[in-house]
């Protein structure tokens, strides 16, 4: 065996280069689990693990069971949940159109202050939500800096309204669609592009045909991630949009409002939020939110 065999044989079986039947091993393949996890991470991780689930525990087992279907068959329960529904899908819609177009901005073009911009956007992430909505209804009520020319030109009135509530929504999801669509995008070789518009393709066409599909796991993950903050969305609505049954109370908001009057009815409300929740994302996790 020469020097070079025998290196790269001591390579293979140091970082495990080799498949178990002599092939090289592909570049990125799993390796399996990794055994004996120290404890001064275990112990953290299992008391996060718990920090998480409890409060979730204690809203099964404090939950009016008998009760139940008597709660669940109210009126205002379905009303409030079918807004909730779609009030977010819209939303989520809305982000999409928007935050696609501004994560390529911030991932593929240098301007001066892309890092502001950047800030800015993602602002709303750590913004207190009903400052946001006191900035909306600054922004976008009828005395407001757009909102003023909305009903005057053109009479449309966003405040205290169903699309209201679809707005304020928008405003705290879009910054989670940017951030995951823009990471898959850094992500992303753009060589690709590159060599579509060598033969002949449009920037945009290259976007549309080569980047779009490439990007599709990161634009899917971010937008379960938006529509799920939409769903859960309350100080930001309650602010601007206000909270009127059947027209902008949505889950989040009844379940607020029967707090301070029926408990057992907030636990009722809260379950099936948390049912809506769970079924979603379990069901869009394996397929959609894991980027490869």
């Amino acid at each position: 065996m020469t020097e070079k065999d025998r290196t790269g044989a001591a390579y293979r079986t140091v970082t495990g280069g080799d498949t178990r039947d002599g092939r090289p091993r592909r570049r990125g393949a799993r390796t399996g689990p990794v055994r004996g996890t120290p404890l001064p991470l275990l112990l953290p991780a299992l008391v996060g693990l718990a920090f998480l689930l409890l409060p979730l525990v204690a809203l099964l087992v404090r939950a009016p069971w008998r009760s139940l279907p008597e709660q669940l068959t109210s009126p205002e329960v379905w009303d409030a949940l079918r807004l909730s529904l779609v009030c977010a899908t819209a939303a989520t819609a809305l982000s999409l159109v928007l935050g696609v177009p501004l994560a390529w901005l911030l991932a593929r073009t240098e301007f001066p202050g892309r890092g502001l911009v950047r800030a800015l956007v993602t602002l709303p992430l750590v913004l207190p939500p009903v400052v946001g909505g006191v900035a909306l209804l600054l922004a976008l009520g009828r005395n407001g800096v757009v909102g003023q020319w909305l009903d005057s030109w053109f009479g449309i009135t966003l405040p205290f309204t169903t699309a209201g509530v679809v707005i304020a929504e928008t405003f705290v999801a879009l910054p989670f669609l940017v951030i995951s669509v823009e990471g898959t995008l850094r992500a992303a070789d753009p060589r690709f592009e590159e060599a579509a518009m060598t033969l002949g393709a449009s920037r945009f066409t290259a976007f549309r045909r080569v980047t779009l599909p490439l990007i599709m796991p990161g634009i899917a993950a971010g937008a379960v991630l938006a529509w799920a903050r939409a769903l859960g969305e309350f100080g930001a609505t309650i602010t601007f949009a206000g909270n009127f049954p059947g027209r902008t109370q949505t889950m989040p908001l009844a379940v607020y409002l029967a707090l301070q009057s029926d408990p057992a009815a907030a636990i009722a409300l809260s379950l099936v939020l948390l049912a809506v929740s769970i079924t979603v994302l379990a069901g869009l996790r394996d397929r959609w939110m894991t980027v490869s």
